[in-house]
């Protein structure tokens, strides 16, 4: 069954790109400008944002700022037009980094017993973005993985009691959800926001690994706010009716379930294949903790290069890659600066070359729709700086028809095929399927779905609202036909990602990066080029969720 899906999907993905090439010509002057862009200029955009003085782009430091700085400056010299708040290039982001003070955290079983959980050893909790003194005092109900997803067979909270209830739960999901379902459906928001859904006070997160350790915190939570102090997003914070986001060590997990008559081996198997083990626990927790916050701004960079119909050029393109990195931290081998020359230097060079594309072309050889430029802040602490775009664009959001991601491309490698990252769920598909036959390159499935990339970088952001959205990766297909080029990632990634190392002294293939920058050019120009927008598939899951009306 599985061969046949492929077979299916290989198929679709043929007669595309046949389509393509019968149908569509690109104009010269395009091909022309496509043609110019150069491995070297993407070379020495790395080569200055991932340099020393730079000091890791870490957002509110003098470091990040040099780097908004340089992308200004790029676009100012190719006269790409402001797009940002009140015209100019910056959107403002307001962080707050919130750190939990001493948290006391009370068990009362039914039969009236107390126990006391010991802080950072049965215990953390997270600290609260809004709120200085934080407590709740609620029942305990176990709402296993914490999905409500009729629509899929499988709801946890079905014939569950969760209001005014603290609702424990194991992160996962049933072996038989998609990979990009399955990436959904354990994103810590998508937990929080579905217990408050269902009237939840606060959720604990469960461990039924007994040699998993407790989350180190010290370090603090992020969050985007308001000008009124109030939360704009948060990955560990959706309302104010959660008051407490909470971890348990596996014993104190195993306890809780053992005393409302589950296997705490046993139930992780249950959901896993789909059977829901919901049910009350024999428990009140009472907390109460404190938090400190320190608070700073960053930005991120909105450039727009304006469209040549008079309708259509009201509508936009979103190219995105996140300008941030790490910053200074733990020496490795050392070094302490974490430079980020492919994550995400070679993300934001590629877009600048994008941007040259469009800049070669004369105002009638533009694409119909406007196209934006958007270097975000804050990816690295939770795709904060795309989610408040995506969220608060400056331009109006019913007006962004599609967005087309670019983080750390890992041009380690030439480029033979690629993974469209969220193509599948919309008509995007199609234009990944035409530009690749452009360009030679074959269309892959993600050969490691383990790593929930889907998730994990700014396009998902666009994606929540509504906005269909995509993320190219490589493919696993090499020069020698050994088709094995995630073995080569393998090695490399565990040497340089996240790491100081991850400098332009590095492992590179520019030629690659200039596949990317022509491919990624070519994919947003087709939507741009297109009188429909990109629309998601019928009954596609995501669609469903988040589609626009």
């Amino acid at each position: 069954m599985k061969i046949t899906r492929i077979l299916l999907w290989l198929l679709c993905l043929l007669h595309l790109s046949n389509s393509f090439a019968q149908n569509q010509e690109l104009p010269k002057r395009v091909v022309k400008s496509l043609k110019k862009t150069k491995p070297n200029d993407i070379r020495d955009h790395i080569a200055y944002l991932a340099d020393d003085r730079l000091q890791g782009r870490l957002p509110g430091t003098e470091g990040y700022q040099m780097a908004v700085d340089y992308v200004i400056d790029q676009f100012k010299a190719m006269k790409v037009e402001p797009a940002g708040e009140n015209q100019t290039y910056l959107q403002q982001v307001r962080l707050r980094r919130a750190t939990a003070g001493i948290a006391a955290f009370h068990l009362q079983s039914a039969d009236g017993k107390e126990e006391v959980l010991a802080e950072g050893k049965d215990f953390v909790v997270y600290p609260h973005p809004e709120q200085e003194q934080a407590t709740v005092e609620a029942p305990l109900v176990f709402a296993g993985f914490g999905i409500s997803a009729p629509d899929l067979g499988y709801d946890d909270y079905a014939n569950l009691d969760a209001k005014g209830k603290i609702v424990v739960v194991l992160r996962g999901a049933p072996a038989s959800f998609p990979s990009t379902v399955f990436s959904y459906s354990t994103d810590l928001t998508t937990i929080l926001q579905t217990a408050a859904d269902h009237g939840a006070v606060g959720v604990i997160i469960g461990s039924a690994n007994p040699t998993s350790g407790l989350p180190n915190l010290d370090r603090g939570v992020n969050s985007v706010m308001h000008a009124d102090g109030k939360v704009a997003f948060s990955r560990t914070f959706v309302s104010d009716q959660l008051k407490v986001l909470a971890h348990v060590s596996h014993p104190t997990f195993h306890k809780l379930l053992k005393a409302a008559g589950l296997d705490a081996v046993a139930v992780p198997i249950s959901l896993r294949s789909g059977i829901t083990a919901s049910a009350p626990l024999p428990f009140t927790g009472s907390l109460r903790y404190s938090s400190t916050f320190h608070d700073f701004d960053s930005y991120n960079v909105v450039g727009r290069i304006a469209g040549s119909d008079p309708q259509l050029s009201q509508e936009y393109v979103v190219h995105s890659a996140h300008l941030d990195h790490m910053g200074i931290g733990n020496p490795v081998n050392g070094d302490s600066i974490y430079n980020g020359a492919h994550d995400n230097a070679s993300g934001v060079a590629s877009l600048l070359e994008i941007a040259n594309i469009y800049a070669r072309l004369k105002p009638k050889d533009k694409p119909k729709r406007s196209v934006l430029i958007l270097m975000v802040t804050a990816e690295e602490m939770g795709l904060l700086g795309s989610a408040y775009f995506a969220k608060f664009p400056t331009v109006p959001k019913e007006q962004i028809v599609a967005n087309i991601n670019t983080d750390m491309p890992t041009i380690i490698a030439p480029l033979l095929s690629v993974v469209p990252l969220g193509a599948t769920h919309s008509s995007l598909e199609e234009q990944v399927a035409s530009a690749s036959a452009y360009f030679g390159l074959s269309v892959e499935q993600d050969p490691e779905p383990e790593q929930n990339r889907f998730i994990r970088s700014d396009q998902y952001s666009f994606v929540v609202q509504g906005i269909p959205a995509l993320h190219i990766k490589y493919g696993n297909k090499t020069a020698d036909g050994q088709n094995n080029l995630h073995l080569l990632v393998q090695e490399w990634r565990p040497k340089y990602y996240h790491k100081p190392q991850d400098d332009i002294n590095g492992l590179f293939d520019f030629e690659a990066g200039k596949k990317y920058v022509q491919l990624n050019f070519l994919i947003g120009y087709q939507v741009a080029q297109q009188p429909e927008r990109p629309t998601w598939k019928t009954g596609d899951f995501f669609g469903e969720r988040f589609g626009r009306e």
